[in-house]
């Protein structure tokens, strides 16, 4: 497998340590009716951890079709791999600085991982709009 398909593994991953810190972040976490229980949560950590839980499964999905575009266009595995090992480091730090309530570095992480993931989409369209 390649690093970058390693990459998507790890982005699919992601949403669920998310929402492990989440049910353990409050009392008595309840799986009978667990949203429910964290509507109930008053905890900032809680309400981070699932916001970037919810944040990651949004990810994802551009993510592992910008991998995959890329690399059935034809773009550079080198480059595809940079890219997809750069997004899954913003996007854990993008859950860190959920946790941890700085907004501002999120944000940044947010629009840096977003634009490794446009990158993949701009490649692979200019390789087949322009084959080599």
């Amino acid at each position: 497998m390649s690093i970058a398909y390693w990459c998507i593994l790890v982005a699919a991953a992601l949403p669920y340590a998310w929402i492990v810190i989440a049910k353990r972040g409050g009392p008595r976490y309840n799986n009978r009716d667990p949203r429910q229980w964290l509507a109930k949560q008053d905890s900032p950590l809680v309400q981070r951890a699932n916001a970037a839980h919810q944040n990651a499964f949004e990810a994802f999905p551009p993510f592992a079709a910008g991998v995959l575009m890329a690399q059935l266009a034809g773009v550079e595995p080198r480059f595809v791999a940079a890219l997809a090992v750069a997004f899954i480091v913003f996007r854990v730090a993008h859950g860190l600085f959920y946790l941890g309530g700085q907004h501002w570095a999120r944000s940044l992480a947010w629009a840096l991982g977003f634009a490794c993931v446009m990158t993949l989409f701009v490649q692979a369209a200019l390789r087949v709009a322009l084959p080599a």
